[in-house]
């Protein structure tokens, strides 16, 4: 007999058959009753025991976290709270159990504890609904670039380059850590190195992206980037997930375009496929608002958060009256922001987006245009001389979920500025050969992963949406 999972035995309708089955024990009530589950689904299917046909000491080795094998017959349950239920012929014990040292008890823990033993966290029903979304919205990503006619793109991890300029990379090296060569000056010399040259883990894929957007049109990226920023707040990892589309012959107004409906498809996604996980999450979550006091709670629940940005037209307004209405709002003037806005240039927090779109548009909000002087080199200058073609998407109740701008595609505005911010020219020869052959306009956007997959679950901490988060003094598991 094939074995099922919960959740296709859960959905069927046909009742009276001869199922089997396996999974882990959730909980075992009064030597009757096995809450089963199998990750399939969030819910447990009820395996009903007759005592008298299965041996004491056999029943003895039902305990939490268990894992067994069970056949018996499919029927419409007499209890509350599930359809149907199993009546056990047969009950396998699969492998040892330690009840006595198995930390995850049916009660409730902290997520502190649960990260201590993280490889065991995914058998708690928030873990749970948390990967399997997490697991959902991937699908959705590829999908949404396979219809959409994208090539995905494998960048590489390590690299040369530090796209991002700021100097936050992890060293990628085989050199005697004691007793390294050295040049005459004293400096490590990495010509002898591995790779003939100092390397890092990558911190993003977009340069080597629009490489391939030049020649295929239309690539995406989505693979692991690092920082090495010695940060330990909540939104913050050392290795995370980069989704990075980048276009060819697409300008500002397109990139925008893209990243809105990009968005919409993803959420879309999740609330068609993950009810059952988001219900759950949302009262989680509701329960947990509970807790707060009342001028900290937030104004939608998970599900109409997911659906305000589904359901309304994203706000595009630019960064000069962005910072227009923020200096003239109320909590500005009366110093309720922890970052008083008082003049343009200012690089925006969390505080000011949320702002933007909770409180002053009540919609998603693409800000645009943004000073040359808070953003990366690569990004298109306008003609004013000062702002450059860069757009951020705004969400509620996290702030800038997307990053991205119209790509610089003049060879001798790109030296300049490279040159102004001391990027050597020699160690992106490749990059701007892009601009001597072919050249043309080009855009694209990046998006943390983990920070859409915390949008979509409500979790609060980023080291609760990936499996085994990397962070300062971390790297456990």
């Amino acid at each position: 007999m094939n074995s099922k999972t919960v959740a296709q035995l859960l959905s069927q309708d046909v009742t009276l058959q001869d199922v089997s089955i396996k999974g882990w024990v959730r909980t075992f009530r009064a030597n009757r009753f096995i809450a089963l589950n199998d990750g399939s689904t969030i819910n447990n299917i009820q395996c009903v025991v007759d005592f008298n046909n299965l041996e004491e000491a056999l029943l003895k080795r039902v305990t939490t976290g268990a894992a067994i094998h069970v056949t018996g017959e499919l029927v419409e349950s007499q209890g509350k709270g599930q359809s149907v239920e199993i009546v056990v012929k047969t009950l396998e014990i699969l492998g040892d159990s330690d009840p006595e040292t198995y930390p995850i008890q049916p009660k409730k823990h902290s997520f502190e504890f649960l990260r201590e033993n993280a490889h065991l966290r995914t058998r708690t029903n928030t873990f749970s609904a948390v990967m399997r979304l997490r697991s959902s919205l991937s699908f959705a990503v590829h999908k949404y670039f396979n219809e959409n006619g994208f090539n995905y793109m494998h960048t590489p991890i390590i690299t040369g380059s530090d796209a991002e300029g700021a100097g936050e990379t992890f060293r990628v090296s085989n050199l005697d850590s004691k007793n390294p060569p050295l040049n005459e000056d004293g400096s490590v010399n990495y010509k002898e190195d591995f790779f003939g040259k100092e390397t890092n883990l990558t911190v993003s894929g977009q340069l080597e992206a629009e490489t391939y957007a030049m020649s295929l049109g239309k690539v995406y990226t989505f693979g692991p980037t690092f920082r090495a920023e010695n940060s330990n707040t909540s939104r913050h990892l050392s290795e995370f997930w980069m989704i990075e589309p980048e276009v060819a012959f697409m300008d500002l107004a397109g990139n925008m375009d893209l990243a809105e409906d990009f968005m919409k498809s993803v959420l879309s996604h999740v609330l068609e496929n993950n009810s059952e996980d988001l219900e759950f999450l949302e009262k989680r979550l509701l329960d947990e608002e509970k807790t707060k006091p009342q001028a900290e709670r937030s104004d939608m629940s998970l599900i109409e958060k997911i659906k305000f940005v589904v359901d309304n037209n994203f706000k595009r307004v630019s960064y000069t009256e962005a910072i227009d209405i923020l200096k003239n709002s109320k909590p500005n003037k009366k110093k309720k922001f922890n970052y008083i806005i008082e003049e343009w240039g200012a690089d925006l927090q969390s505080e000011h987006e949320r702002f933007l779109v909770e409180k002053h548009f009540k919609c998603p909000v693409i800000l645009f245009d943004y000073p040359a002087n808070i953003k990366a080199f690569y990004m298109r200058l306008n003609e004013d001389g000062k702002t450059v073609r860069a757009m951020d998407i705004l969400f509620p109740g996290i702030g800038e979920m997307v990053g991205g701008s119209q790509r610089e595609e003049r060879l001798d505005v790109l030296k300049e500025k490279m040159k102004a911010l001391d990027i050597s020219e020699e160690e992106l020869w490749w990059y701007l050969d892009l601009r001597k052959y072919g050249t043309a306009v080009h855009s694209g956007f990046g998006l943390g992963f983990e920070r859409l997959v915390m949008f979509a679950t409500g979790m609060g901490n980023i080291r609760d949406v990936i499996p085994y988060p990397r962070t300062p003094q971390n790297a456990e598991f």
